[in-house]
């Protein structure tokens, strides 16, 4: 790690301010409290007086030969020199005032350059090269530049005043949001209360959460399993665990579901391939050698309702295990051999060849949060998105060595052929819409429009009045001759929070959720999918399943467990007061309603005919939403920017004779400029 300590004539607290003189101008250098050296660049703040323009300097740009180490344009900076012998620093004057750098760990080795100047080599590849500052200065001792000089003092020194001012007010205002933090409402101290009862320990170590902890209803819930950790639901609650600073049990779920694993799993003498994750565990006491014994009693789906396997698990443990390194700091668990042999079975299993034509995964009917029968068999959003994230948080994880980079190129290409597959042909709003009303269909060419002949007729009445003019969402699953135009929330808010979308497409689907607001979240936030299946509709697709009839369940039942994942891509996209409503609108009711699983009816105003009270989910998802509203810049950490070198990578040559091709990137850039 590298500190940067500043030295100067204006009396300042600590990693608040500088005020830098120089004989042209004057400017203000607003800085961080750490600057930590590491895979991600930090930036450097000028605030020039002279114009009031904040710029933002990317340490990145070490070696474009415009910027230096400071983020100042390089003719700022008059020398950058290595301290003498025995002193670990390395210094700059930058317009008389003294930079130091303290080494610690991160100055690997010195070497002296053609011009004497000795430049320092920081680990990561970055080195901090010297440039010489070339002074064109008026003559000090002509009227002119004592007039001048005079002049600048003067400015200068309202500067200071300025400036100890604004930092009185920035002390003033740290203190005010401090105390406010430390405040949790009579809503919060509960719900934290309730989750500390859901823990769940093994061998005297907390490992997850239950389910759900309604002691009324314990017989039929131990039946129908919401007294295990599931590993989807766990994630809003490692979030809230994380984001208080309790990172042991977050540490313990990962390693323990890793142990899991391995284990054998078979239906019917048949077993899945080999990194598929539980679904869910529970802790079992056992009678070993006349002892009892506490045990790990994993599901992969052979037990579960359907049978189908967990697709998702796999999935949201690579998302925790990023999330757990990002919040901790701590980036030794992602490294250990075990772990990152767990990564790669994952990513082997997701990756492997088939018969399918298309980047997005395959997956049957109840794989992912819906668990039941719901039409979204085949390619849903829901499942692509968090491939999609996945995959980029694999694309950090990855340690690249001799035998993983043939993997990690793997992951590149289908991150870049999977952004271009969801942006062009899942995105639908009036534009998109217009052109699908007009398809021609039975076209057999490489250049055919209407690539996987969609009638457009399969177009919803109630669609064409509901999209809204400058809003846009993805659609929940494409597939030869269908398309599912329901609008589902999960699959739409992580394109969102990962960048699946476009700037411009993630933008449009937080409008759709603004302006549809009492469609999409009613009276509790969130809406799982709409609209309902209603009718004949609901017989064939559902199967006549009870539990979700038309706008219960997850047929566009209302759950609040989605609240969290609503106010990340919110934060994401400079929409905080949206996501502040619905945490306000869910705070007002969960606590008075008992925390239930799920809401029912088309605006959300009944508790699910069927839903357990005290869900954990329901209680993490508030709490944790609560907390990144608090903490914006933890969201920031667990979100991802537009990755321009993702999409540089793909080009698709479709045919070689003819020359045409269709590359991502060109389609993605021309989103991204509209």
């Amino acid at each position: 790690m590298i500190t940067i300590s500043l030295i100067s004539n204006c009396t300042m607290k600590p990693c608040s301010r500088i005020f830098i003189g120089y004989k042209n101008s004057s400017f203000l250098a607003r800085y961080h409290h750490s600057l930590t050296m590491s895979n991600n660049p930090f930036t450097f703040n000028l605030d020039h007086f002279h114009n009031r323009c904040i710029h933002h300097y990317p340490f990145g740009l070490l070696n474009n030969g415009n910027y230096n180490v400071f983020g100042l344009p390089s003719s700022r900076v008059t020398t950058l020199r290595r301290g003498t012998k025995g002193d670990n620093d390395a210094s700059a004057i930058i317009g008389g005032v003294s930079f130091k750098a303290r080494e610690f760990s991160s100055f690997s080795e010195t070497h002296v350059n053609d011009n004497n100047v000795e430049r320092v080599y920081v680990k990561g590849g970055m080195n901090v090269k010297p440039i010489a500052l070339e002074r064109d200065d008026k003559d000090e001792n002509t009227a002119e530049g004592r007039e001048e000089e005079e002049e600048e003092e003067e400015e200068e020194e309202k500067s200071r005043l300025q400036c100890r001012e604004e930092d009185a007010k920035i002390e003033n205002s740290h203190e005010s949001k401090n105390k406010d933090e430390d405040e949790e409402t009579e809503v919060e101290k509960e719900a934290w209360k309730l989750l500390q009862e859901a823990l769940v320990t093994y061998c005297d170590s907390p490992v997850g959460t239950v389910a759900a902890i309604d002691s009324s209803d314990q017989q039929q819930q131990q039946a129908l399993n919401y007294d295990q950790v599931f590993i989807r639901d766990f994630v809003p609650s490692a979030l809230a665990f994380l984001l208080k600073g309790e990172h042991a049990i977050v540490k313990n779920f990962l390693l323990r579901t890793l142990q899991l694993q391995s284990w054998e799993k078979t239906v019917d003498c048949h077993s899945p391939g080999q990194g598929l994750m539980p679904a869910s565990f529970k802790v079992e006491t056992v009678k070993i050698d006349d002892e009892d014994k506490e045990v790990l009693d994993p599901d992969f789906g052979e037990s579960a309702i359907g049978r189908v396997a967990p697709v998702d698990s796999g999935l949201w443990w690579i998302i925790l295990l990023r999330a757990y390194g990002k919040i901790t700091g701590d980036y030794s668990l992602q490294e250990r051999v075990d772990v990152q042999t767990g990564l790669k079975m994952i990513l082997n299993l997701c990756l492997t060849d088939g018969f399918d034509m298309f980047p997005s995964l395959l997956v049957t009917d109840g794989s992912c949060m819906i668990d039941r029968r719901m039409g979204i068999h085949g390619h849903p959003l829901e499942i692509q998105a968090l491939f999609y994230s996945a995959l980029r948080c694999s694309r950090e994880l990855l340690i690249v060595d001799e035998k993983s980079k043939t993997l990690f190129g793997e992951v590149i290409t289908r991150l870049s052929a999977l952004s271009f597959h969801i942006r062009e042909y899942y995105w639908l709003d009036m534009k998109k819409m217009n052109e699908i009303y007009r398809y021609k269909t039975e076209e057999y060419s490489l250049e055919a429009t209407n690539k996987f002949n969609i009638y457009p007729e399969q177009i919803p009445m109630w669609l064409m009045d509901w999209i809204p003019e400058d809003g846009g969402y993805f659609i929940g699953n494409l597939q030869p001759g269908h398309m599912d135009f329901r609008f589902f929330m999960l699959g739409n808010l992580w394109s969102v929070v990962s960048s699946l979308g476009t700037p411009r497409q993630n933008e449009a689907i937080l409008n759709v959720i603004e302006i549809k607001w009492d469609d999409l979240v009613g009276n509790m936030p969130m809406k799982i999918c709409y609209p309902a299946l209603e009718h004949e509709e609901w017989r064939i697709i559902t199967g006549s399943d009870p539990k979700n009839t038309a706008w219960s369940y997850h047929n566009g039942g209302s759950w609040p467990a989605l609240l969290w994942q609503f106010t990340l891509a919110c934060m994401k996209m400079g929409r905080t007061e949206l996501a502040q409503k619905a945490v306000t609108l869910a705070e007002q009711r969960l606590p008075r309603d008992s925390w239930p699983e799920y809401y029912d009816t088309r605006t959300g105003r009944f508790i699910g005919k069927q839903a357990r009270f005290y869900q954990t989910w329901t209680l993490a998802g508030f709490l944790a939403s609560k907390m990144l509203l608090k903490n914006p810049e933890m969201a920031s950490m667990l979100c991802w920017d537009e990755d321009y070198e993702i999409l540089e990578t793909c080009v698709c040559i479709l045919n070689k004779k003819s020359g045409r091709t269709k590359c991502s990137r060109n389609a993605a850039k021309s989103q991204i400029l509209v």
